[in-house]
C-alpha cells in the first residue's frame, strides 16, 4: 500500500517525500517538473513525470502501487502570476486538480491531504486566524485553493472521501537535504539569502505603507520539516476513521518583512540591501495563524518555526546548494 504525492519533487513536496521516507511508508511521487526539480526526489522513490489531471496515468499508478491515500501538493503558488494569468490557474489548480480527486474516487481512493492555503482567507477581520474566519480570497491563487476545499466537502458528503486540507502559512526553511529554490523566486527569506549571498544585488520590498508597525506586510513563517509532520500526522489521522478537517499551519507568531531582513542581517553577518517597491496585487496587511486546532486534532505543534532557526537553516542549506 503506497501513497501517492503529487508535486512531490517541489520545495514542500520533496521535504514531505523525505519525512514519509524516513518512518518506512511506500511513497509514488507524480510531478510534471514545471516548477519542481527531478533531483529533489529520492532515487529510491518510484516517480512519475506528467501531469495530476492525466487520469490514464493517475489509474495506472493507483493500480500498480495500490495507492490508498494521496497527498495532494501539486499546484502553481504565485499570487502575483494569479492576478496577472487567473486562467493558468483555474486551469491548472482547480482543472487538473478536478480530474485528479475524480480518478482517486474511481480508483477507490477515499483519504486525501490536500495542501491549501491561508490566502483563503484574503485580508482577515481578525487575528490571529482562526479555521472559521470568513473565506474571500483576494487572489485567483486564493480563489483556486478555495474551490478545491469546497469541492473536498462536496465529495465527503457524497461519496465519503475523506480529507484534512491543511492551510498553510508561510513555509520557509530548509532541511540537510532539501530547500528552497524556485524560478522565479518570488519568497522572501530565499531572495534574502541570495542577496546577502551576493547572487542578487538587492531585495524587493513590497509596499511600504501598510498599517503596521514598520508599514512592511506581516506575514506566519512556518518551517517546512513542521509542515511535512503535520502531513504524516494528518495521515496518521484519517486512518484511524477521523472526520474530514479544515486545518491551520502557522506558528503563530507574526514578522514583518523589515524584521525579516534585520533577522538575515544578524544570523549572516552580511550587508542585504533593499529596494522599495509598489505592493504587489492581492497581498493582504497581515496574516497570522490560529493553529489551536491542528494541535488538538493532530496533536502537531511546529517545533522548528521560531524566524531564527528557520533563517538558520536555509541559510546552512543554501552555503551548502550554491
Amino acid at each position: 500500500m503506497a501513497i501517492l504525492v503529487t508535486g512531490g519533487a517541489g520545495y514542500i513536496g520533496s521535504v514531505t517525500v523525505e519525512y514519509l521516507v524516513s518512518r518506512g511508508e511506500q511513497v509514488v511521487v507524480l510531478d510534471n517538473l514545471s516548477r519542481g526539480h527531478r533531483e529533489a526526489v529520492p532515487l529510491q522513490v518510484p516517480f512519475y513525470k506528467g501531469n495530476m489531471g492525466d487520469r490514464e496515468l493517475v489509474t495506472q499508478i493507483t493500480r500498480e502501487y495500490s495507492v490508498e491515500s494521496c497527498i495532494h501538493l501539486a499546484a502553481y503558488a504565485y499570487v502575483g502570476e494569479s492576478v496577472a494569468e487567473p486562467r493558468l490557474y483555474f486551469e491548472n489548480n482547480v482543472g487538473q486538480g478536478t480530474a485528479l480527486f475524480g480518478s482517486l474516487l474511481q480508483a477507490g481512493v477515499r483519504r486525501i491531504v490536500f495542501s491549501s492555503s491561508c490566502v483563503t482567507y484574503g485580508e482577515p477581520l481578525a487575528l490571529p486566524i482562526r479555521e472559521s474566519e470568513k473565506q474571500w480570497p483576494t487572489s485567483p491563487y486564493g480563489w483556486s485553493k478555495l474551490l478545491l476545499e469546497r469541492e473536498l466537502a462536496a465529495y465527503d458528503r457524497a461519496y465519503g472521501m475523506k480529507f484534512v486540507c491543511l492551510r498553510y502559512f508561510n513555509a520557509a526553511g530548509a532541511t540537510e537535504k532539501c530547500g528552497e529554490r524556485h524560478t522565479p523566486e518570488t519568497h522572501l527569506i530565499p531572495n534574502v539569502l541570495l542577496a546577502a549571498s551576493g547572487r542578487k544585488s538587492e531585495v524587493s520590498v513590497y509596499g511600504d505603507d501598510y498599517e503596521t508597525a514598520d508599514h512592511t506586510a506581516i506575514r506566519d513563517y512556518i518551517h517546512v520539516g513542521d509542515l511535512a509532520e503535520a502531513h504524516g500526522l494528518a495521515l496518521d489521522y484519517l486512518r484511524k476513521g477521523g472526520a474530514s478537517e479544515f486545518l491551520n499551519l502557522g506558528s503563530g507568531c507574526g514578522h514583518s518583512v523589515l524584521e525579516v531582513i534585520e533577522y538575515a542581517r544578524q544570523i549572516t553577518g552580511r550587508p542585504i540591501p533593499i529596494r522599495i517597491e509598489p505592493p504587489r496585487p492581492g497581498d493582504p496587511a497581515r496574516l497570522v495563524a490560529d493553529a489551536t486546532r491542528a494541535r488538538e486534532i493532530l496533536g502537531w505543534t511546529a517545533k522548528q518555526s521560531d524566524l531564527s532557526t528557520i533563517i538558520h537553516s536555509a541559510w546552512s542549506w543554501h552555503q551548502e546548494h550554491p
